[in-house]
């Protein structure tokens, strides 16, 4: 299907070494997605810094989001009380009522990796934005992401159902992430 291949990492990405992998280095498991962005890395980084639960939410495209309750849905602006973080900020997530992530390094407007622990699971996170080749659109951006998980017991279920939940959860925000671009181009894009 088009929606998952337009978040697939490539080979030499999914190779390549990123920001974070130091923090879970014998990673059991590893999910590498990426995605393209119309416009700058500039452009783009305040819309991933300000993901989060209890923060801007996690984007979905307007007709998945019409079947959330209004209090759930993502913000479609970029909201400057989110703007500002840190390494050692602490990230409410979805994963869990008490799941959190907390931000173990930030080099806007490039890198975010955020580091969390899930019982005895170490996770890293790790958000990357590089130029990418221009378009007949103008400027582009490249988005990788990488989760890094270990020790991990149902290495099976992790790569399978695990898998597919990260799957999904990337294509929609990636797709969500292009919509709210399109609309809302900052000047810096332009």
């Amino acid at each position: 299907m088009r929606v998952f291949a337009s978040v697939a990492a490539t080979p030499a990405e999914r190779q390549g070494p990123l920001a974070g992998d130091q923090l879970v280095t014998d990673a059991d498991i590893v999910m590498d997605r990426a995605f393209t962005l119309p416009g700058s890395p500039e452009g783009a980084w305040p819309w991933l810094v300000q993901l989060g639960k209890q923060r801007a939410g996690w984007y979905l495209p307007r007709a998945v989001e019409r079947v959330l309750p209004p209090s759930r849905r993502a913000a479609r602006s970029i909201e400057q009380r989110w703007q500002q973080l840190r390494v050692g900020d602490v990230i409410p997530d979805y994963g869990g009522r008490h799941e959190t992530f907390t931000v173990a390094e930030i080099d806007p407007p490039r890198t975010l990796v955020y580091l969390s622990r899930r019982g005895r699971t170490m996770v890293s996170w790790s958000i990357t934005l590089h130029p990418a080749p221009p378009a007949a659109g103008g400027q582009r951006t490249r988005v990788r992401l990488r989760l890094r998980l270990a020790p991990v017991r149902h290495q099976r279920l992790a790569r399978t159902a695990g898998e597919l939940l990260d799957l999904l959860t990337i294509a929609g925000m990636a797709a969500g992430l292009r919509e709210r671009l399109d609309v809302y181009q900052p000047l810096v894009n332009r």
